[in-house]
């Protein structure tokens, strides 16, 4: 089977760092390694992590203030012109309020824009709902030639950074304010489009992205005492799928549950349901927001409310198993 096989068992959460931390230090990296790339933001450049490339490169740093379609037209511009434009905002601004400029300025003419949109998803906490960006995969993996990549710690993150400088063509990068435990190393391999197993597995295969693969992490953990065997992967690169390596991996395990801190219509799962329905379909179940807005409140307050724990992902693998026992009967 296809993909990088890790064990989990083997990483230790020594310093809690975010994914948007990550991006900010390979952005500092990028700038000093190539003079094309240039950052831009909307009055965010602290927030988005920018702010330590613009102190060290800043005339090549752009704040257009708060003026979210400005800023992806600008860089659209600068794409055009020959530059490598890194355009850092929040998820509900950046794609939320500029996405016809993505749209027509960036995908249509197939720029090449870095979209990099931090405080995605239910772990943006108190901020509550108007900037928990939840729908933000939904509406970038849509795009034609829009490649969304979405990484789980601060190493994976810088990992996607850089390859995502190397990468012609727009891109969205999905981060998040929360700082988290650290699910990968140095070791761990970054192909853009190439998914990562994380542990091998028989009975069910627990397909994530983003942080919240440490719910997922707890639950294989959890499901082990019971004899129950969860193969992991991590599923960084939405769009483009993974389709060889998902498709061997429920070849064999015969079921699948996805996790993913984002509404369950159009996100992750909703990616892999497409391709597994037209490659080799399976009784699926899928945990993430179930159709409803956010709230404010502690993150693991509300990946407990919402569903999106450990708790509620071994209960929805026990279903998904039966459910694959009664197809086989």
């Amino acid at each position: 089977m296809g993909g990088y096989v890790q064990n989990t068992n083997n990483v230790v959460p020594v310093i809690l760092k975010s994914t948007r931390d990550g991006f900010g230090r390979a952005l500092v990296e990028l700038g000093a390694m190539n003079a094309n790339v240039v950052a831009l933001t909307a009055d965010l450049s602290e927030s988005t992590r920018v702010e330590e490339f613009a102190a060290r490169f800043p005339e090549r740093f752009f704040d257009v203030g708060v003026a979210e379609q400005n800023l992806m037209g600008v860089s659209a511009g600068l794409a055009l012109s020959g530059k490598i434009p890194f355009a850092a905002s929040y998820g509900v601004f950046s794609p939320g309020r500029n996405w016809d400029q993505l749209r027509v300025s960036v995908c249509y003419s197939n720029a090449n824009v870095k979209i990099v949109s931090s405080h995605a998803g239910l772990m943006v906490g108190p901020d509550g709902a108007t900037h928990q960006a939840l729908e933000d995969i939904a509406i970038t993996r849509v795009l034609p030639n829009m490649t969304v990549v979405v990484p789980c710690d601060f190493l994976e993150s810088t990992k996607a950074t850089h390859a995502l400088a190397d990468f012609s063509g727009p891109a969205y990068l999905r981060l998040c304010r929360e700082p988290c435990i650290a699910l990968t190393d140095e070791s761990t391999p970054f192909s853009i489009g190439k998914a990562n197993v994380m542990q091998l597995g028989s009975d069910v295969t627990i397909i994530g992205c983003g942080p919240i693969l440490q719910e997922a992490i707890k639950a294989a953990d959890l499901l082990r005492r019971d004899s129950i065997s969860v193969e992991l992967i991590n599923l960084h690169t939405i769009k483009p799928i993974d389709v060889e390596t998902l498709t061997a991996s429920v070849k064999k395990t015969g079921c699948v549950v996805t996790v993913e801190d984002h509404q369950i219509i159009g996100g992750m799962g909703s990616a892999v349901a497409e391709s597994l329905v037209k490659n080799f379909p399976v009784p699926i179940e899928f945990i993430g927001m179930q159709d409803s807005f956010g709230e404010s409140g502690k993150p693991q307050e509300l990946l407990e409310k919402y569903g999106m724990t450990a708790h509620w992902i071994t209960r929805a693998v026990r279903q998904v198993i039966a459910r694959k026992r009664m197809v086989s009967n």
